[in-house]
């Protein structure tokens, strides 16, 4: 079955979302919101790439890897991005980026 073929690259892409969702909701209570106005608009992108992608690999699209390497890239820009900010939320979910970027990397057969 192809979701338990990419168990932990669902699972890094579903604890990825969940931070990024957590993230972007604590920018928005953030003393200055507007300069996390792109870290909000990143952690949406990625939270929506994550879940597409684990959607696709469990149900085992063969459009699965393709997904996947759109997701490591948005993964590496929210990642940056988040890094950029000293906020607790921030470096979690950049942390989370990294993590995932890496698995969708390995699913999809790319080089990092």
């Amino acid at each position: 079955m192809a979701h338990e073929q990419h168990k932990s690259c669902i699972d890094a892409c579903v604890r990825c979302a969940q931070e990024c969702e957590h993230c972007a909701d604590a920018c928005l209570s953030e003393a200055d919101v507007q300069k996390m106005a792109e870290c909000i608009r990143l952690d949406r992108d990625c939270a929506e790439a994550c879940w597409l992608a684990a959607a696709f690999m469990s149900r085992g699209s063969r459009f699965a890897a393709d997904v996947c390497r759109v997701c490591a890239e948005v993964c590496e820009a929210c990642g940056a991005e988040c890094a950029r900010h000293k906020h607790e939320h921030c470096q979690r979910c950049a942390e989370e980026c990294r993590k995932c970027a890496e698995e969708c990397r390995r699913m999809a057969g790319v080089a990092a």
